[in-house]
């Protein structure tokens, strides 16, 4: 498997509502970085909020699941390690 393959192979999903300031700085921070992910709002999609809340174990966003490392909040440290473990980013 090349470095390429195994970047498309990990999952990356953001749970986020529209009017959090985090959460569009979290979305921001993975455009920058080129990394694709889903995104999920929980404001309008209770579904989505059930699966954040049952990741997270609380109710605060964002959360974001990188191939099941779950992170809360913006916490750019935590992001980048978990991004380098699934080989998102170089």
């Amino acid at each position: 498997m090349t470095d390429k393959d195994s970047k498309s192979s990990a999952k990356v999903k953001v749970y986020t509502a529209t009017w959090c300031a985090f959460c569009h700085a979290a979305k921001q921070y993975l455009d920058q970085k080129g990394v694709k992910y889903e995104d999920l709002d929980v404001e309008h999609d209770p579904a989505n909020a059930v699966a954040a809340l049952d990741k997270s174990g609380q109710r605060g966003i964002p959360v974001l699941d990188i191939d099941g490392d779950i992170i809360i909040g913006f916490d750019r440290p935590r992001i980048d390690t978990a991004l380098q473990a699934h080989n998102l980013v170089s």
